[in-house]
């Protein structure tokens, strides 16, 4: 390391995004420590596969899983938080690295042909300045290459978040928000839709109806998180 740098790194230590400690050596983003600590779920072929049953009955789909549970208090959600209120873009991609690292062990997701992050609506992407799910997409794509969706598929409707409504209202809350603008891009696709935090599954289920106009579209997903 130059001297500068040195010097550098001495008066603007890297931090841990999770727990705040300095991170060490080749650690990225997140300390050892808190990595270890993120609620890790089996893989989607485990009996009890929470994000499947969220899903069940709502849309076809090939496969669904998630990296971790979003618990209370859990490491899981100080990432998502980090993420998506304090704009640690650079915690999204390398989520999305350990992501894809999932997928690629899992085995069920290899016939994927391309990754759908959900949209967001340009005034909450012109707010936050970025749309986690399509960083996480840039992350999975690192370790596992896929072309990344961008534009197919759009959140023409502005709606509340998600995490501010009750469960009953979420599907009503996001009914005919997005519409598929160029459906030749994904026809005859099998196609990943990437979020960041699976709760009700309403979100992703109205994303994946649209799709599912698409001829001889397939679809899959895949959460970094599941509550």
């Amino acid at each position: 390391m130059s001297p500068l740098r040195s010097l550098f790194a001495t008066l603007f230590p890297r931090t841990c995004a999770c727990c705040g400690d300095v991170l060490v050596g080749d650690e990225r983003r997140l300390c050892l420590r808190c990595i270890a600590g993120l609620e890790y779920l089996p893989s989607s072929a485990a009996p009890d596969n929470v994000a499947e049953r969220k899903l069940l009955g709502r849309f076809d789909f090939v496969a669904a899983m998630a990296l971790c549970s979003y618990v209370k208090e859990g490491v899981a959600r100080s990432v998502v938080h980090a993420m998506k209120f304090r704009g640690n873009t650079e915690l999204c991609v390398e989520m999305g690295r350990q992501l894809g690292m999932a997928l690629l062990r899992d085995g069920r997701f290899d016939g994927v042909d391309v990754l759908l992050p959900i949209p967001l609506h340009w005034l909450r992407r012109l707010g936050r300045g970025y749309n986690q799910s399509a960083l996480l997409c840039r992350g999975i794509a690192q370790v596992w290459p896929r072309p990344v969706s961008v534009g197919d598929v759009v959140r023409h409707r502005y709606t509340r978040r998600q995490s501010l409504q009750k469960a009953s209202r979420r599907v009503e809350n996001v009914h005919r928000a997005f519409r598929v603008k160029h459906p030749e891009r994904l026809a005859g696709k099998h196609v990943l839709i990437v979020d960041d935090v699976l709760t009700t599954g309403a979100t992703v289920a109205a994303c994946a109806s649209v799709l599912a106009a698409v001829p001889g579209v397939r679809i899959s997903v895949a959460a970094l998180t599941v509550t």
